[in-house]
């Protein structure tokens, strides 16, 4: 983009930061939902409400099926770059 683009979308400065640092909060939230250790850690604390018997079968089951699906996309999906 040349110098008069700039000059023009100067206004607009703002709002492409903004979009800019939602993008990477977005992203950071997406990785910490889908790491797989988190899940782990999930998994535990909830198997441990099953046998404290704060939770049911039914919706230790529920919850398990979910927190399996985001085990199994946080596995396939490729290594974060350092």
């Amino acid at each position: 983009m040349g110098l008069v683009g700039e000059v023009l979308l100067l206004p607009f400065a703002p709002v492409r930061g903004s979009a800019w640092v939602i993008g990477q909060v977005l992203n950071e939230a997406e990785r910490l939902y889908y790491d797989p250790a988190t899940v782990r850690a999930e998994l535990a604390a909830l198997e441990e409400q099953l046998t404290s018997g704060e939770i049911d079968e039914e919706e230790f089951d529920r919850r398990e099926d979910e927190l399996l699906d985001r085990l199994e996309i946080g596995l396939a999906r490729p290594a974060p770059e350092k």
